[in-house]
Parts: structure tokens; C-alpha cells; sequence
């Protein structure tokens, strides 16, 4: 199954928000090494309760949370051998870039080349799914609709 340039659009998003939102979380969770209960539900209560009162992790948290609901809402009409590899890949990229942003070291010319050949790659798969669909094929279906239009009958 081919998928429209709207479903590849939806698979970015859902990487930028998986990618971009993972150093955020990892700067704002910081201070959790510094909490220090006596039993373990006492300590988790407190890693959650100082996670979820701090706005710098609950804003990246909420944000990550939509990009997995956008990804489930997406598979439903996504070939799967495209939604992943799409997601995944360039999630790590996302991280990369927003991690930069933040100041965190990266790598060198090492992971720079490892980013643009797995651009390269999605690059490839997604203008050999996009290119396949046809305008009248390309339209959202409900996932119902395409298992009758699909059924051997």
C-alpha cells in the first residue's frame, strides 16, 4: 500500500515530536539523581510528583504524548513497512539536531555522515511510496473502507 504525501507529512511530525521532545526530557529530568526516599513507592512518588510539577518536563512530555497518539491514528492508514522506518530514523536525527541546538556534543564528521545517509534513505523510500499513488488513490479512507476495497472477492 502506497501512501499519500499528507501520510508521509503525518510520519515527519510524529518523528519531529518523538525527536525533538527526547533532550528536552533529558535536560528537564535531571535533578531525579538528587531525590532520595527510604522505600521505593516513597521514591517514585516523588520522581513522579517532581516530573509532572515541573512545566520544563510536562511541556516536551505532553508533546512526545501527541506524537505517539498522531502515530497510532496514522498507522491506521500507513503501510507499516513505511510508518517505521520513516518515524524511527528520523527521530534520531530530530534528537541529534535538538540536542545541538541545546549545546550537547553529537559526534563529529562521523554522525553528521550517518545523518545525511539516513536522510538519503527515507529520502528514497518516501518518493518510491509517494511517487506510486495515484490522485484518486491518494484520498485518506477510513481503515474499514480500505479493507473492503482491498478484500479478494
Amino acid at each position: 500500500m502506497a501512501a499519500s504525501l499528507g501520510q508521509v507529512l503525518a510520519l515527519v511530525l510524529v518523528a519531529a515530536l518523538w525527536g525533538g521532545t527526547q533532550p528536552l526530557l533529558k535536560r528537564a529530568s535531571a535533578g531525579l539523581q538528587r531525590i532520595h526516599e527510604p522505600t521505593w513507592a516513597r521514591q517514585l512518588l516523588q520522581e513522579m510528583k517532581t516530573l509532572f510539577l515541573n512545566t520544563e518536563y510536562l511541556m516536551p512530555f505532553l508533546l512526545n504524548q501527541c506524537g505517539s497518539l498522531l502515530y497510532y491514528l496514522t498507522l491506521a492508514l500507513t503501510d507499516l513497512t513505511l510508518a517505521v522506518p520513516i518515524c524511527n530514523s528520523l527521530a534520531i536525527i530530530f534528537t541529534l539536531i535538538v540536542g545541538k541546538a541545546l549545546g550537547e556534543d553529537i559526534g563529529g564528521k562521523r554522525a553528521v555522515a550517518g545523518m545525511v545517509l539516513t536522510i538519503t534513505g527515507i529520502s528514497l523510500c518516501i518518493t518510491s511510496s509517494v511517487a506510486s499513488v495515484s490522485p484518486s488513490s491518494a484520498r485518506l479512507q477510513h481503515p474499514a473502507q480500505h479493507l473492503e476495497s482491498s478484500s479478494c472477492q
